[in-house]
């Protein structure tokens, strides 16, 4: 196992360089030097040298990446001069909202999709069935911003029980989370398109595993349905879901950018998009190369994570 994770982990470091080379090498190609988005379109060349002398554009852009790549390894993804602020602290001071709004979203979706799935696959192919596959369908279908489009125009202006965005107060991890009404509307329209995905793949799941024998033995034993199902069926049918919940892990820090817009939520998505609008070179690099790094994070949490679950598993 340790073998296995060391392997693993030199090989997420290889691909994240890959990421990070590709990324910076696009970014460049469209914008070698940030200077005009600073400075103006109307800089003068005199001006534009002396900035990108002052801050290392004008060296050649191998040197520029390895010195990108080092910063990384410090922890240090640039500096916004939108924002005057460095990247690190920004992303410091949204990281808490996008992963407190994802995770309880995921948290939602995985107390709902696992016990409608269960429940689907032992009244397969009822009309309760067919009903909850046809919504979920529906859901999996639909973006996620349509859909809170939709629960805004329901709840907060026709109905006027919560509000339609998240208010400009809400500034830290914690205001969020005693401020609920304010984050209802997004967390439920995430919560929604997650358990339509999520209870899909653990009804399969558990159809496959009603049909083994050890259900079988267990029901021949004289067992409660219920024993069956929840201290039988339940820890075999959940393996895929924590394959489903580990590729969730970048959703976890950079939240989902789509919500965040739409609901006015200060996180990293938001971030992001209002650095595309201000073509904030050093945010958009950063935020996708985080990105890169959680899902290969996630995959490698993943499988050892199932290894651990399933001692059938061997990692080799």
């Amino acid at each position: 196992m340790t073998g296995y994770i060391i392997r693993r982990l030199i090989v997420a470091i290889i691909v994240t360089i890959g990421i990070a080379a590709v990324t910076f090498a696009l970014l460049h190609l469209l914008a070698p030097s940030p200077v005009y988005a600073v400075l103006g379109n109307k800089a003068r060349p005199v001006a534009v040298a002396a900035w990108n002398k002052q801050h290392g554009y004008d060296r050649p852009e191998i040197v520029q990446f390895f010195s990108y790549l080092w910063g990384i390894a410090r922890l240090h993804f640039g500096y916004s001069y939108k924002l005057s602020q460095s990247v690190s602290a920004l992303f410091k001071e949204n990281f808490g909202r996008s992963a407190y709004l994802s995770g309880a979203a995921l948290v939602l979706s995985i107390l709902i999709a696992v016990p409608v799935g269960i429940a689907q696959a032992v009244k397969r192919n009822t009309i309760g069935d067919y009903t909850v596959t046809t919504l979920n369908f529906v859901l999996y279908s639909m973006p996620s911003f349509f859909l809170g489009i939709i629960l805004i125009q329901f709840f907060a202006l026709d109905l006027k029980i919560f509000p339609p965005g998240v208010s400009d107060g809400i500034t830290t991890t914690w205001e969020a989370i005693t401020h609920p009404n304010q984050l209802l509307l997004p967390i439920v329209t995430l919560t929604f398109i997650n358990v339509a995905s999520f209870s899909r793949y653990m009804r399969s799941s558990a159809l496959d595993n009603l049909g083994q024998d050890y259900i079988r033995l267990a029901r021949a034993k004289g067992l409660s349905e219920r024993a069956v199902l929840f201290g039988h069926l339940l820890r075999n049918a959940a393996l895929p879901m924590i394959t489903l919940i580990g590729l969730s892990i970048p959703a976890l820090v950079q939240g989902n950018l789509l919500i965040e817009v739409l609901f006015n939520y200060q996180g990293l998505g938001l971030l992001f998009y209002g650095a595309l609008g201000n073509e904030d070179y050093n945010i958009l690099l950063a935020y996708t190369i985080l990105g890169g790094i959680l899902t290969v994070l996630g995959n490698l949490i993943a499988d050892v994570a199932i290894s651990v679950a399933d001692p059938r598993v061997r990692l080799k």
